[in-house]
């Protein structure tokens, strides 16, 4: 009985008339030829690195902005028009390389993070087993035997500090020193604005260069976005005005985040057309709202370093006690009673707090800061999460409770 439901289910699908003329258009990994209301900042980037084409090396580029706000559609636009430029001059030395630094193994070690830049050339480097060092100067010898003019984006670059320390900064940043025949730019890109001011004062200096800021979009630039993604992706009449309108509030509620935007769109439309509806509705767009937000909530925390997540799980069953505006200091004594239950080697109390702040900026926590007078400051700590939500985390992480 299951297979033939199956196959009906499959048969069905191919058969039906589908609502998308191309649902590839609203992934994060589309880049469109126009991007609207971020002509400023593509044209300062221009300018910035405009210097290559005539061998010369750029500034270092640092960008800041709430997630969604287009900081890695505007670099890799900007560099795949500067590389089609370069290639009608039959300049063949300026080289790009992008890596995203919060993808798992790619960015957790030195060795590996030098690896991933040399496979880039299309060099094998053994996945562990050599010196850091002899890593090092294999990517030096290929630089200085082709003489590289290379511009390398480090996206989510706060997670690579993090993970690895600023070491791998500062060695990068020596490059240009260390040799003649090539010249190094680095553009690193950062959700959080005040990571920069965790970093090595030398490497802090050599690296933010030129500091570029990405505004969150407001609901009428996210319209203006949605707009046209809808002319390309679905066919004419199955999306109405007030569904993109819909898309675009409920998104600048939330930082002005393009990406959440495009999510909601393209979420909507897959549950009309799993409804049997021709139309994408607004009833579709709240259906798609929620299933997002339990989604992304339990990916961010499946995704979180094992000590995020400790910590996470004390605020978590601290509030399923009944606990309400929640104390740090609560939640670290709960914490440690996890890290021994578990097998963890427990943070200072400062760094627990410093991951409570994380937390918060994921938007998994609501963690404010309050006045307490001549008592001094502390922070209150609440979770507002569905019960649906909170009883998949716990399902997830069941062996780590008591």
């Amino acid at each position: 009985m299951t297979q033939i439901s199956l196959n009906e289910i499959f048969e069905n699908y191919i058969n039906k008339k589908t609502i998308f003329k191309n649902k590839d258009i609203l992934s994060i990994q589309f880049t469109p030829e126009n991007i609207p209301h971020r002509e400023h900042q593509i044209k300062q980037l221009g300018l910035i690195l405009a210097p290559i084409l005539r061998d010369e090396k750029p500034s270092n580029i640092f960008i800041y902005g709430k997630p969604g706000t287009g900081k890695t559609l505007c670099i890799k636009h900007t560099l795949n028009t500067l590389l089609n430029v370069a290639k009608r001059n039959k300049n063949n030395k300026i080289k790009t390389i992008y890596i995203n630094c919060k993808m798992s193994r790619v960015a957790d070690t030195e060795y590996r993070m030098v690896s991933q830049i040399i496979s880039a050339f299309g060099v094998d480097v053994p996945y562990t087993g050599l010196p850091t060092e002899q890593v090092y100067k294999k990517f030096f010898h290929i630089l200085n035997e082709n003489a590289y003019n290379l511009v390398l984006v480090l996206d989510e670059i706060d997670a690579l500090v993090q993970k690895i320390g600023d070491s791998v900064l500062y060695n990068l940043t020596r490059i240009n020193q260390e040799l003649k025949e090539t010249k190094l730019t680095l553009i690193g890109i950062s959700n959080n604005i005040s990571f920069v001011n965790t970093l090595d004062p030398r490497v802090k200096s050599s690296l933010s260069e030129e500091e570029m800021i990405f505004p969150p979009y407001n609901a009428a630039e996210l319209r203006d976005i949605l707009s046209e993604r809808v002319a390309m992706a679905f066919f004419p009449g199955a999306v109405t005005q007030s569904v993109v309108a819909k898309c675009a509030a409920l998104a600048a509620q939330e930082h002005g985040d393009a990406r959440k935007a495009l999510d909601l769109l393209r979420v909507s439309g897959e549950i009309a057309e799993r409804m049997g509806s021709n139309k994408v509705l607004e009833e579709h767009v709240d259906m798609a709202e929620k299933k997002l937000d339990t989604d992304k909530t339990i990916e961010i925390i499946k995704n979180q370093p094992k000590q995020s997540q400790c910590v996470f799980l004390s605020i978590l069953m601290l509030a399923e006690d009944g606990h309400r505006n929640i104390q740090t200091g609560d939640v670290y004594d709960f914490y440690i009673r996890l890290c021994k239950k578990n097998n963890l080697k427990p943070l200072t109390q400062r760094r627990v707090s410093d991951l409570i702040s994380e937390l918060d900026m994921f938007g998994v926590v609501n963690a404010k800061v309050i006045s307490k007078g001549r008592y001094g400051r502390t922070r209150e700590i609440n979770l507002d999460l569905s019960k649906d939500v909170k009883e998949r985390i716990k399902n997830i992480f069941s062996t780590w409770f008591f």
